[in-house]
């Protein structure tokens, strides 16, 4: 088996494990709020870092170095998959996912800024025609602008600053260190944010299988995407990606009679054209 097919497996488990986060995250939606599906979801992978870092012997790599740069991470983060989990619930899946997929857009014009990296004549055209993509999704004055739609659309910004922050991280902390930060301080953020109002509400038999599944499923995704990524080149994974948007726009037909907009379609194709002209043609180099 080539690595290219091999990348490709790998990438329909990560399509897979999405569509299911996304389906327990709203299904859990009408019993607990967001801040305690970021809790329950956190703690859960506390403990699947800690086994796997003490069976892999990797503890030794959890340091204090970069301790506020691990916050700022994973506040960005934590602020990016509350927005996420409220928008799967309020509005079509098919729009989160077509609006999730601008975070590379954003990461493009930030790093910039955050990062020092130029950018290209074609960065800047993808990044235009990226919103143009958005537009299209969104349609501003078609119809009143939803919370969910703003929460979808800020969830990407946010998941942007997430990526940016854990680029830096990687250049000097291990990978077991960044789980092992975005796992207790994501969980102690939900704890005070679920705990503020004095009433946190716990997981029960209906629930708790979806929490472990958005747990379970929210690793693996990511574990198969970084596994793709080291198998194939991005111009190849990466519009594998994409095939999550049709997917999900199928499950939210068939499970949540939803109705399949061809203008989050079209939107979706503009957006994934940006992303792709920039993996293929805007490279730009570090300074």
């Amino acid at each position: 088996m080539t690595p290219t097919l091999r990348a490709c497996l790998w990438m329909i488990g990560a399509i897979f494990s999405f569509t299911s986060m996304a389906i327990a995250g709203r299904q859990v939606s009408f019993a607990l709020d967001t801040f305690e599906i970021m809790t329950y979801r956190s703690l859960l992978g506390i403990a699947i870092v800690v086994v796997v870092a003490g069976l892999s012997g990797t503890w030794r790599q959890v340091n204090t170095q970069q301790l506020g740069l691990h916050a700022v991470r994973n506040i960005a983060h934590f602020t990016g998959q509350n927005l996420w989990f409220f928008a799967i619930a309020v509005i079509p899946l098919a729009q989160v996912f077509a609006l999730e997929f601008t975070t590379p857009i954003w990461a493009l014009l930030l790093s910039p800024l955050l990062l020092g990296e130029r950018m290209t004549r074609i960065g800047m055209l993808a990044a235009l025609i990226g919103f143009v993509g958005v537009l299209v999704v969104t349609r501003p004055g078609s119809a009143s602008v939803s919370p969910g739609l703003i929460a979808a659309a800020l969830c990407a910004v946010c998941f942007a600053f997430s990526a940016i922050f854990t680029r830096r991280l990687t250049r000097t902390q291990s990978i077991t260190c960044i789980l092992f930060y975005l796992t207790t301080m994501q969980a102690l953020f939900g704890l005070i944010c679920a705990g503020f109002d004095g009433d946190m509400a716990l997981p029960d038999a209906t629930t708790l299988p979806w929490l472990v599944l958005i747990g379970c499923a929210g690793l693996f995704a990511h574990f198969c995407l970084t596994t793709a990524l080291s198998l194939a080149p991005a111009s190849v994974v990466m519009p594998i990606d994409f095939v999550r948007l049709p997917a999900i726009a199928i499950v939210g037909a068939l499970v949540y009679g939803e109705v399949i907009d061809p203008y989050i379609l079209l939107g979706a194709a503009l957006i994934f054209g940006g992303n792709y002209l920039n993996i293929t043609r805007g490279q730009a180099p570090r300074v």
